[in-house]
């Protein structure tokens, strides 16, 4: 009862002014119908068909090329600071794979196998590793964050929701884009682009993008840069569209990701076994700084090509089908330790690829619109890495690989039951079957014949199993939508999402056996309420959700150093119950001035956390709900940003956009450490020139504009009963203060 009363409070506050908006505007008269500004009406395809923002009955932030420019969008990691309960961030130890959690639901861990609970998806193909997925935002037509549970229409692994990456289309005239960056830290970007239609048929397009800076920090071991980027990305698409009711859309990517490994940060004295401290072990003075001496070699590279085809059978039925192909490797090295010395370093590659085929069949009528289809998906990941502990003089290799084979069906089927009253029902049944194979042995010596040393003695075999798991779940999804008038429409909805379980690919059989038989699915219970609209003629626009949602079975991964090893634990620890609410704005003040806002807070608990407490001997599963918090989920967070436009007249026009986000305390894992961030603010400002046809662009940006040092990651490794890891314990943080001078052209 004290929850519910809390969300309602809460749903109070954040709709006291829309209702409040909406009298004033009965109220007041309205201003004159030419003259007066009005917001964007935005479209998004958050249910798979095309529909304005205020109609869907989601809760979604959408981003358009042109607001992605203005808040300084390099990649979608931006979008944290914009997006209400969103935390999107480069995972730690890397430089192009992301974490993703919303409204405290996600995944740190991006091991072979262990799946993000945040789908990612590019051009509606679904990407199932999170290596190489930190996208550079270039050639896009917009982004969408959808947030809760959309297993019904998305699928896979989205249980705390889902982000789309939308390509641009090819239409008209054939267009040239070019853009050039300077900035600090040696920052020089290049990206280009063509697209044009080459006959009434068929279209082309070609985007090419390089991105390169020095490093924030150095390696003082080494006198490699550290935090660098050394990245290049290609697209190319061909449209194709032999008759009125035909379309084919074949596309291709690439990524290379050269940058050097990220190792992090020491944020404690190294004391080596014995409890002296190791000489140079004390923290380095700058935060980008390290001493790491495990290697500075680092390449990520992903590949994939896809084919979309429509069949438009009449005016109300189209056909869609959409395969895909992906692959990606890894190869590179985590320094733990952050010292010269193999104190606690792990050498790691990884490659994985996957298929996948999708049926959809989308009708649309004037009372009743929806999507039906099948989807399949078969994958492969594997990987490999070494522990090394050299003050132990040992290494503990593992190795293996996990096969996963999905069929599901899905609908989703929207009926008007009056001119104002929509009701939408839709389901999915899912079903995947997993096999893994996970080995893991010590050696004797300074890295495993995995890595190249072929004299290292082997030792106890720790795991060398195979096994198989099939899970299978129907989750649904149900929502009323109430149109209140033309511009404002309130919905409610329950929806369920799932992610099926799996094989820890760090299981160790000697210290957990029960690991070969893997961990169960989880799933996410959410009801949701929203309003959204517009108002005084179109000059506000609000979009305000409430949820509540119980998470069960919830899968945590543990690494608990337990001697000159470390124990590793995917377990389903129980249960938790999140709630909150998201509220986002546009207000058009005059001509010239417009702001932005958004505002975000998500209450998470714990119910029930068992684990085992490896202190014990043999160890013994507990109840730690008490001492556990959920990470990377702040309570409050929030942005606010202004943009004020003059026109010059034959001279141009400039724009200004400051833009402040806050984000509240958070903490890097369960278990409370000092890694755990504090709250912070980030100032960006972008001022734009542009030409009167908009043909010309200079942009000058700033990020970061106080500095700020805030952590975005860590690894959490103090001296134990042994002190064989050196007191590991590192940080990785987000980019210092950088400015830039952006010139783009397009003919």
């Amino acid at each position: 009862m004290k929850t519910m009363l809390k969300l309602a409070l809460m749903a109070g506050a954040a709709w006291s002014a829309t209702a409040v908006t909406a009298i004033a505007q009965e109220a007041a008269p309205a201003p004159g119908a030419n003259a007066a500004p009005m917001v964007e009406e935005l479209i998004v395809t958050a249910r798979r068909r095309e529909e304005t923002l205020k109609d869907v009955p989601v809760a979604v932030s959408a981003y358009g090329a042109e607001k992605l420019e203005r808040i300084g969008a390099g990649d979608i990691t931006t979008l944290q600071q914009t997006t209400p309960n969103l935390t999107l961030q480069i995972a730690r130890g890397s430089n192009s794979t992301v974490i993703a959690f919303i409204r405290g639901v996600g995944q740190q861990d991006p091991l072979w196998g262990f799946e993000p609970g945040v789908g990612l998806y590019v051009d509606d193909v679904y990407i199932a590793r999170p290596q190489g997925a930190v996208l550079d935002v270039y050639d896009v037509d917009r982004i969408e964050v959808l947030r809760g549970p959309q297993g019904t229409l998305y699928g896979r692994n989205t249980i705390g929701g889902a982000i789309k990456y939308v390509t641009r289309k090819i239409t008209g005239e054939p267009e040239f884009n070019i853009k050039g960056t300077i900035g600090s830290y040696n920052e020089h970007n290049e990206i280009a682009s063509v697209k044009g239609k080459l006959s009434d048929q068929l279209g082309l397009s070609l985007a090419f993008a390089k991105y390169d800076h020095d490093g924030y920090g150095k390696n003082l071991n080494t006198g490699a840069e550290h935090y660098d980027k050394d990245v290049l990305s290609s697209r190319a698409t061909l449209e194709f569209t032999p008759t009125d009711q035909l379309f084919f859309r074949l596309s291709g990517d690439y990524l290379k990701d050269n940058s050097n490994p990220r190792h992090g940060h020491r944020e404690t004295p190294a004391i080596a076994f014995g409890g002296a401290l190791i000489p140079g072990g004390s923290p380095p003075a700058d935060v980008y700084d390290t001493n790491a001496g495990s290697g500075d070699y680092n390449q990520v590279i992903t590949k994939g090509v896809s084919l979309l085809g429509e069949w438009t059978l009449n005016d109300a039925l189209t056909f869609k089908s959409i395969s895909a192909y992906r692959s990606g490797s890894t190869n590179g090295t985590i320094d733990f330790d952050e010292l010269p010395g193999a104190y606690l370093d792990v050498p790691a590659h990884y490659n994985d690829h996957q298929f996948s085929q999708e049926f959809q069949l989308v009708y649309s009528s004037d009372r009743m619109q929806g999507v039906a289809g099948v989807y399949y998906m078969s994958a492969t990941a594997a990987g490999a890495f070494d522990t090394v502990v050299s003050q132990a003089n040992t290494t503990t290799a593992t190795s293996g690989w996990v096969d996963t084979e999905s069929w599901a069906a899905f609908a989703d089927v929207s009926y008007d039951l009056t001119e104002k009253l929509s009701l939408s029902v839709g389901g999915r049944y899912t079903k995947d079957d997993k096999t893994g194979h996970v080995y893991r042995q010590n050696f004797t010596g300074i890295r495993s014949p995995l890595f190249g040393n072929s004299v290292a003695v082997p030792g106890l075999l720790r795991s060398n199993f195979t096994n198989s798991k099939d899970f299978e779940k129907f989750t649904p999804r149900v929502s009323l939508r109430y149109k209140f008038d033309d511009e404002r429409t309130g919905y409610v909805s329950y929806s369920q999402g799932f992610k099926s379980g799996g094989f820890d690919m760090r299981g160790d059989v000697v210290l957990t056996p029960d690991t070969v038989n893997g961990y169960e699915p989880e799933t996410v219970d959410t009801v949701e309420g929203g309003l959204k609209g517009t108002f005084f003629d179109r000059r506000l626009s609000l979009n305000s959700a409430i949820f509540y949602s119980k998470y069960k079975d919830q899968q945590v991964t543990l690494q608990t150093p337990v001697g000159a090893s470390i124990a590793s634990q995917v377990m389903n620890v129980g249960r938790s119950h999140m709630y909150g609410l998201e509220l986002e704005g546009v207000a058009v003040l005059t001509h010239a001035l417009s702001a932005n806002f958004s505002l975000g807070y998500v209450k998470a608990k714990y119910d029930e956390y068992l684990a085992l407490d490896l202190t014990q001997v043999p160890p013994v599963k507990r109840d730690f709900a008490d001492s556990r918090v959920f990470q990377n989920t702040p309570e409050w967070v929030g942005n606010v940003g202004l943009n004020w436009t003059t026109d010059l007249g034959d001279r141009g026009s400039v724009t200004v956009t400051p833009m402040a986000s806050y984000r509240g305390d958070f903490s890097m894992f369960e278990a409370p450490s000092v890694l755990d961030q504090k709250a912070y603010w980030l100032y960006d400002a972008n001022i734009t020139w542009a030409s009167p046809d908009g043909g010309l662009k200079v942009i000058l940006q700033g990020k970061n504009l106080s500095d700020e040092r805030y952590r975005v990651g860590g690894y959490n490794f103090p001296n134990g009963a042994t002190g064989v890891f050196a007191n590991s314990v590192s940080a990785f943080y987000g980019p210092p203060r950088t400015y830039s001078v952006t010139v783009a052209a397009k003919f």
